[in-house]
């Protein structure tokens, strides 16, 4: 059986993240309605930049596969295209482009985020902004990539943007990181993160991955494919990255370590030698814009 953890993997970042969270720069989220629904996005959106250095060390990174679709959906290779990731966060998906032979540049909104990007990627260049607001100039990239961050994005706003900076017959690629309800353990914790945060919707937030969501104007024509994978972590990986996420951010100190230490007591019942192997499914979303 594993050690332990001191702290629960959200709680050493609650706190901060409350204190720090200002610093970040949010969007509006689809469909925020009401002042205090709106308030808890900002916080939520905020509290990454206080947990960079937990969320660069513990999220899952994206399969081979994923590229090759892009590669195949496009119709050319990633290698010396001008692409744009936005919302890069730590770089996970930034990384993978850039071994492909890519010409990237990252737009990441939080000071935390982009400064542990920079120091995971200083090779690769990162700008401060958003995708309602690209500080980028028309025309200007050939791929717009959006790795687990169009949901920060107001698509009234973030379309048209993607729309002028996208060159003639350019591709704006969504897509996120879900987990494999399919599989038994997976679906059980699921379920129990519901029920832990029984006063927010999580269940319809993970089926929001379909070309509706992403543009609720019907201005793209978006194709969306599926690419399973996995890994096999450590316990105490696996639940760093759930504690990662912005809803365990937002948590209470209490409320995290009381949940973190039950997930672990029916983790271990799963996987009693430690290694959790996580299921995955990458949706992925690509529209291409009129070659003229």
């Amino acid at each position: 059986m594993p050690d332990a953890p001191a702290t629960p993997p959200a709680a050493t970042a609650t706190a901060a993240a409350r204190a720090q969270g200002s610093s970040a720069q949010s969007s509006p989220a689809q469909g925020q309605g009401s002042p205090a629904q709106a308030a808890t996005h900002r916080a939520r959106a905020h509290s990454f930049n206080a947990a960079a250095a937990q969320y660069a060390a513990n999220r899952p990174s994206y399969p081979p596969a994923l590229f090759d679709a892009l590669e195949e959906l496009t119709g050319r290779p990633l290698e010396g295209a001008r692409v744009v990731d936005v919302g890069a966060g730590t770089g996970l998906a930034t990384a993978r482009l850039h071994e492909r032979g890519a010409d990237v540049i990252a737009v990441e909104p939080g000071a935390g985020m982009a400064a542990e990007f920079r120091r995971t990627l200083p090779g690769v260049p990162v700008v401060r902004g958003n995708g309602n607001a690209l500080p980028l100039a028309g025309h200007s990239a050939a791929l717009l990539t959006y790795a687990q961050s169009w949901h920060w994005t107001d698509p009234a706003l973030a379309v048209p943007e993607a729309l002028r900076v996208l060159r003639p017959g350019g591709a704006l690629a969504l897509w996120w990181n879900t987990e494999a309800l399919d599989v038994p353990w997976i679906a059980e914790s699921a379920r129990r993160v519901d029920r832990h945060f029984e006063n927010l919707n999580l269940s319809a937030e993970k089926r929001n991955f379909d070309a509706r969501f992403a543009d609720p104007t019907g201005t793209l024509d978006f194709v969306h494919r599926e690419i399973r994978w996995s890994r096999r972590v450590p316990l105490d990986i696996h639940l760093a990255n759930l504690g990662s996420h912005s809803v365990f951010l937002t948590d209470t100190e209490e409320r995290a370590a009381a949940f973190f230490a039950e997930e672990r007591r029916h983790l271990l019942a799963v996987f009693p030698d430690g290694l959790v192997e996580e299921t995955y499914v990458v949706h992925l979303l690509l529209a291409t814009t009129p070659t003229a």
